[in-house]
């Protein structure tokens, strides 16, 4: 396991791949920002984040817009040590889980397999120790095949296991407490009105080819896309999600922004290639769907008022 000295990003797990372009002058923002030595200046962080995070500092930065690293950097060696420590002593022993999260894994790894994301040999087993950790802390959580998905992108872009970890356990500590707080029946209803209203013509039409909105609708709202979207827009998307304090409330409209940019598509598939192409998502321009869905939202709430509050779903 990595040393909680480690600040490196770049994950072992990982296998090597040519960086994205991305403007050297925001990259020299976040380096900027990740150099200060006594203070981050979070919110600049959030601001920059907003637009994408250049691929080699993603991770670092990731753990500051989750609360994981603390803006204080005066006791930054402190606290790192005693999270490092506090993960070696759980337990990591779940043989039943452990199957299970092995075959979910190894699928992933096969369908991202042009993607080179990650080593298939050292990947599997950051895996493992992660999600059992997760569980046997979180007993009333069970274990789903959306807990590889939800893991995977802090796999590819952390370094140390104790991170990802942290990370994870923030998230999806974050998304339990979301569905504790709001029923996901009563999610699905809302986000299917707000489908109705908006794009009313692909509504009847996935009426009329008889799709099962639940299976697909569920996972969206539960998941945030990440069993369903490419890699590299998951890790966009999360960027953007993870700079702003309300991510689980922005989530919806960026389903309906998605819905809206493939409607022409969509219209021209039949059921089954339907619901291919809403489990398996194509690559989009994230930062685009995000755009219009701030678009969405505000015309949402013009429509609905205050019953269209990002609470409401």
């Amino acid at each position: 396991m990595s040393s909680p000295l480690s600040s490196s990003s770049s994950s072992p797990s990982r296998r090597r791949t040519s960086p994205p372009v991305h403007s050297a002058l925001a990259r020299d923002e976040f380096v900027e920002l990740l150099e200060s030595e006594v203070f981050i200046d979070v919110n600049r962080l959030r601001k920059c984040a907003r637009y994408g995070i250049p691929e080699d500092l993603r991770g670092e930065v990731w753990k500051f817009l989750l609360g994981v690293e603390k803006s204080d950097r005066s006791n930054e060696f402190t606290q790192r040590r005693a999270r490092y420590e506090s993960y070696c002593e759980i337990d990591k022993e779940n043989v039943e889980v452990s199957k299970r999260v092995r075959g979910e894994v190894n699928r992933y790894l096969q369908r991202t397999k042009k993607e080179e994301l990650l080593d298939p040999h050292t990947a599997p087993a950051i895996f493992e120790a992660v999600i059992c950790a997760y569980l046997n802390c979180n007993n009333s959580i069970e274990y789903s095949p959306a807990l590889v998905q939800l893991c995977a992108p802090f796999v590819i872009t952390m370094s140390a296991e104790y991170d990802v970890y942290s990370c994870f356990e923030r998230l999806v500590d974050t998304l339990s407490e979301s569905s504790l707080a709001s029923n996901i029946n009563k999610r699905i209803a809302q986000f299917l009105s707000y489908f109705r209203t908006l794009l009313p013509e692909l509504y009847n039409y996935f009426e009329e080819e008889e799709l099962d909105v639940g299976e697909w609708t569920s996972s969206w709202l539960r998941n945030l896309l990440a069993k369903e979207l490419p890699t590299a827009c998951v890790l966009t998307l999360w960027d953007v999600y993870f700079a702003q304090p309300d991510f689980i409330e922005f989530h919806p409209f960026v389903c309906l922004a998605i819905l809206q940019h493939l409607k022409d598509s969509l219209e021209d598939l039949e059921q089954s290639e339907i619901r291919s192409m809403l489990l398996r998502l194509p690559k989009m321009n994230m930062l685009r769907i995000v755009s219009q869905a701030h678009n969405i939202r505000s015309e949402i709430q013009t429509r609905y008022g205050s019953l269209a509050s990002p609470r409401s779903l």
